[in-house]
């Protein structure tokens, strides 16, 4: 990837229970400096922190098992290093506070939001971002109204709207697995891979094939 000075890699691209992928996750490597974003395995290399979208996740029993095992908590919050700042903001997805993260290091933003009801206003103009994909061409609301996961076609069509450069989607459930298995593609955006690298190289967002 040449000198990145930012590198992102899918640790796993998988709704809930998918029946083919891993649980999202995300690696944010820079300068010596390695954070994990969700997902339940941090993959190879030391941890800084491991960074949660919903601390009352179905999987965050196994997050902190694995987290402690690596000597760093697991929790929503901020954190910063050596010129990248991560924090977490709200989105709208259930019934309880739920987040996304905002990586900005120097002019760029990157955008880690792996479940949401409605695309986040603050993720507009981002230079990458990693969206839920739980369902293709009809969002899934949950029991009693209180959110659910918006549509990957809607959400691609807010995202190219809100100016968004590049779009990965990175939570891919059951109704887009089965898009995909008809050779489905989003009207913006592509389909994240699980091992795929994003970095930046001069000033631009490069991927690598897992």
């Amino acid at each position: 990837m040449g000198c990145a000075a930012l590198q992102m890699t899918l640790l796993g691209v998988g709704a809930m229970n998918s029946p083919r992928y891993r649980p999202a996750g995300l690696a944010v490597r820079w300068a010596g400096h390695r954070v994990v974003l969700d997902g339940v395995d941090a993959g190879g290399g030391h941890v800084d922190a491991w960074l949660v979208c919903d601390e009352r996740a179905e999987l965050m029993p196994e997050i902190r098992r694995r987290s402690r095992e690596l000597g760093v908590p697991a929790g929503a919050v901020e954190y910063c290093a050596a010129g990248v700042r991560l924090r977490p903001l709200p989105v709208e997805h259930t019934s309880h506070p739920t987040f996304g993260y905002l990586v900005e290091h120097r002019e760029h933003r990157v955008v880690w939001a792996p479940e949401f009801w409605r695309f986040p206003d603050w993720a507009a103009g981002a230079d990458l971002v990693f969206a839920d994909a739980a369902g293709w061409d009809r969002p899934i609301r949950f029991a009693g109204g209180v959110g659910g996961h918006a549509s990957t076609v809607d959400t691609a069509r807010r995202a190219s709207r809100a100016g968004v450069r590049r779009l990965v989607f990175a939570h891919i459930g059951r109704p887009s697995i089965r898009a995909i298995d008809r050779g489905l593609t989003p009207p913006f955006g592509e389909w994240g891979a699980e091992g795929r690298t994003y970095a930046v190289v001069s000033g631009r967002f490069r991927a690598d094939r897992p």
